[in-house]
């Protein structure tokens, strides 16, 4: 079964499941909650991990070395239990490895451990992916945290997206959960997006490249969430249409691309570790 770790400190407190080392809440010590609450009505998760892909694969299904698997969207690791490695006051890390049941549909050794760590009114996740294998392994990685929209007693509010580089990246969409890599004009202005739930009639919107290392989540006179992203060169944004939550998704992988190869070492942004190699990935929310 399941376990739940709480750490914190004056500021802020942190609750992690051992499923899916998944962050279950997010609240400031005046008691507001900023992560969505997981409302079966709208979407069950909260802040999954995306691995060993991000998004959905032809038939979910993906080649690797010719060899075909089943694997389901934006992989296992959501579904999986993690053991507790080490806790303090304020940090837990949690641990995968690869077993019988990864192999079957993924045939790589590996660990990938998940640290949630606050200091002040911030919380950094970092992920860090081992190859404990033989050979090259291909992945995506990616982090699918939802926040409150609207924000705590900010109702009525204009709610903005805020990139740190002022930028405009182009837009792609999926079809049937695969990326058309058609590009689209960009929906910020100066690195400025007013959110409206319309804009998710068509699912999420991606920003392959361009999006930037920061961005600011927030409501017009009201709190604002800073957020900083480390080797994640992708952003997606998504809801469900009228649902209470926005997801601000880094990532370093996507879906595949329509008509694409389904070899997994060919998905757009797929990370390739060599045997023995590790890498990490990591983003900080801060709440203003």
């Amino acid at each position: 079964m399941p376990s739940s770790i709480r750490i914190g400190n004056q500021d802020l407190t942190v609750d992690v499941s051992s499923l899916g080392a998944e962050m279950q809440a997010l609240t400031t010590n005046d008691g507001r909650s900023w992560l969505w609450t997981g409302d079966a009505t709208f979407w069950t998760g909260r802040s999954p991990i995306l691995f060993p892909i991000v998004g959905k694969a032809p038939d979910d299904q993906v080649a690797i070395d010719g060899t075909v698997y089943p694997l389901a969207q934006h992989g296992f690791a959501r579904r999986s239990e993690f053991a507790l490695a080490t806790s303090t006051a304020t940090t837990c890390r949690h641990e995968l490895v690869a077993s019988s049941a990864t192999r079957a549909v993924y045939p790589f050794e590996f660990l990938l451990a998940v640290e949630h760590a606050v200091e002040g009114r911030a919380l950094t996740v970092t992920a860090e992916v081992s190859n404990r294998d033989q050979k090259a392994m291909p992945f995506g990685f990616g982090f699918h945290p939802a926040f409150a929209w609207p924000l705590p007693a900010a109702s009525g509010r204009a709610h903005t997206i805020t990139l740190d580089n002022e930028g405009e990246p182009e837009l792609v969409r999926l079809e049937s959960g695969l990326i058309n890599p058609a590009p689209l004009s960009s929906p910020f202005d100066k690195g400025r997006l007013v959110l409206d739930h319309a804009m998710f009639d068509q699912d999420a919107m991606i920003f392959p490249k361009g999006a930037g290392e920061g961005l600011r989540y927030g409501a017009e006179g009201g709190p604002n969430l800073r957020f900083h992203f480390k080797n994640l060169p992708n952003l997606a944004l998504w809801t469900k249409p009228g649902a209470p939550f926005i997801c601000v998704e880094p990532w370093h992988g996507t879906a595949a691309e329509a008509g694409a190869s389904s070899e997994l070492s060919r998905r757009p942004y797929t990370n390739i570790l060599a045997p023995g190699a590790a890498t990490r990935f990591a983003f900080t929310v801060e709440i203003l």
